[in-house]
Order: structure tokens, then sequence, then C-alpha cells
């Protein structure tokens, strides 16, 4: 077997040398080896600017808050429901910067919602207004569902009080809405809400969303006296600490022996 010369060999090497050098430059520097685990997806999140909506979005408010109904035509279907929950987590409209005091066990909540259906109406098919009150928050939401909904899909107005005697003294001084949102198909939501001052820091100047607040604050008050909530909220209230009262375990009564005969 013919011999090959050892320095032969060492030149065709040196040769290769800047092939190899240029190949392994051009290999992808990110491409995952065989042992390393593929990289985690991304994920977008969406921060609500509540205390200062963009201009764009303040018409957006604007337009849908003028589009509610003030004479609406309701349906003969209506729904009025109670009952009592649990609350565990602090209320999304207390996360904005509300002043409402959120103890740090559950406590329970007592609430009414009445529904009214209407009937003849472009935009909206449905509204909805939930009175929640867990002895120290009452809170009032009123809801407005888009029966078409392309865009706007529904419309919702809150405000809380904590310092209030009594429900009847809440539902009859046309509490400001202190929050609106606007629920959007396929886009994130819009709102606005009160916001409080930060810690150690000035509160924010909302002056110029005052005029979202009123109309918010009309819509509110305007539902309340159609949706007639002076009257069935404090009617239904008092049937839940009715109900409460009839679930409570009677104590059983001692018997008293028999006197015998003698």
């Amino acid at each position: 077997m013919p011999r090959i010369p050892v320095s032969i060999l060492w030149i065709s090497l040196l040769a290769l040398a800047p092939a190899l050098q240029v190949a392994a430059q051009q290999e992808p520097a990110n491409q995952p080896s065989a042992n390393q685990a593929p990289a985690e997806p991304q994920v977008k999140v969406n921060m609500l600017n509540v205390c200062s909506p963009s201009a764009d979005e303040q018409k957006e408010i604007a337009g849908a808050l003028a589009r509610v109904p003030k004479q609406p035509l309701f349906g003969a279907d209506f729904e009025v429901t109670r009952g009592r929950s649990t609350l565990t987590d602090m209320p999304n409209f207390l996360k904005a910067g509300q002043g409402a005091h959120v103890a740090g066990e559950p406590s329970v909540a007592s609430y009414v919602r009445i529904r009214r259906e209407f009937s003849v109406q472009a935009l909206f098919s449905s509204v909805q207004y939930s009175f929640s009150d867990d002895g120290q928050n009452m809170v009032e939401t009123l809801v407005l569902h888009v029966r078409d909904p392309k865009d706007l899909i529904q419309v919702s107005l809150e405000d809380s009080a904590t310092s209030v005697t009594s429900t009847d003294a809440m539902l009859t001084a046309n509490s400001p809405a202190s929050r609106v949102r606007l629920e959007r198909f396929g886009k994130p939501s819009v709102a606005l809400a009160r916001c409080l001052a930060p810690e150690g820091g000035p509160a924010p100047d909302q002056s110029v969303y005052e005029p979202l607040f009123r109309s918010a604050s009309d819509v509110l008050a305007n539902y309340r006296r159609l949706m007639g909530v002076s009257i069935i909220v404090p009617e239904e209230l008092v049937k839940i600490s009715g109900d409460s009262r009839s679930k409570a375990v009677a104590k059983p009564k001692t018997a008293k022996p028999a006197a015998v005969r003698k």
C-alpha cells in the first residue's frame, strides 16, 4: 500500500481551515441546541389608563353615553333577584384608587339585581341595575348590553359609598358615578375612574373629565328612577334579612319528665 506523506495531509487541513471558519460564522447564533429548552412565548398585557384616558378614548366614552336612551320603552319582561355572596377579593371598581375600605377577611354582601328589556331600541337590548352592601361598602352598578355587538359590547357605570347611614339615604342621594367602562369587541376596554392621590404625591388633575363624569351621573340617576330602585331595593333587602332569620337553627326544647303517678 502506498504511503501518503504526513506533510501533504497537514497542508490539506490548513487549506480547509478558512472554509470551516466561515461556515461556523454563518450558523445562526440563536438556534437552540438539542438539549436547550425552547424560548417562552411572549405575553402581551394591556394596561388601562383609567385616570387619564386619551382624547380618542374620551370621545368614545362621550359617544357611548350620548346614545343611552333617556326615555326608553321597556318590554313586559323583567327580572328581580336577591341573594348573598361571599367576597374574597377586592372588587374591580376599587382597584383604581377608590377610597372604600376593604377588610382583609372575606365579607358577606347582600345584593339585589333588577333587569329590564328594551322593546324598541336600535343600540341596546337590556339594562341591569345591581346594588350590593357588605356592611362597609355600598356599590351601585348599571350595565347596558348592546343588541348587536360589532365594536361596543356593553357600557358599565359604577359608584360606591362607605359612610352612608342607610340604604335609603344611598339610593335617594343620587351619588355621582365614579367609574365608566366600555367593553369592546376584539379590542381592549376603555375606562375612566375617579383616582385618589398616590401615597406621598398630589392627586391627579381630572378636571378635564368632569363633563364625562356628569354625563355618566345623569344616566345613573335617570335609570335609578326609571327602574324603581328606591322602592324595589329596600324591599328586597328586608326579605334577605327575613330569609336569614328563618334559616337560623332553633334550639331544641328540653322535654319535661312526665309526672309519676303514685
